[in-house]
């Protein structure tokens, strides 16, 4: 028995649960580019913690694979919305998202 089986599955659950809401009410609530995409950063983790835990329990590799391939995406993710936040602060001088409506057509 691995040290990953001793914590029941539902405390994964539950604090996984808890991560997702707190990066939900974080991207609902906030008004800041960069907070927004933390937010949206810690429901990935908590989705692929989830999905790690799953995996584990079912002594199945191809979740944990998969969240490699999550975790590939997300950088890229951030890479990407860090990019587009320097150029909008390049052009408002402000990460505010509500400033934003400046930039439509």
């Amino acid at each position: 028995m691995n040290a990953l089986n001793s914590i029941p599955i539902s405390y994964y659950l539950m604090f996984c649960s808890m991560l997702f809401c707190i990066g939900v009410i974080g991207v609902l609530i906030k008004r800041n580019a960069l907070v927004i995409l933390m937010s949206v950063e810690l429901m990935i983790n908590s989705i692929n913690l989830l999905l790690a835990a799953f995996s584990a329990y079912s002594n199945d590799p191809a979740g944990q694979i998969f969240v490699f391939f999550i975790m590939v995406v997300a950088a890229a993710e951030v890479a990407i919305g860090l990019a587009i936040i320097v150029l909008i602060y390049k052009t408002t001088h402000s990460i505010d998202i509500d400033v934003l409506n400046k930039l439509k057509w």
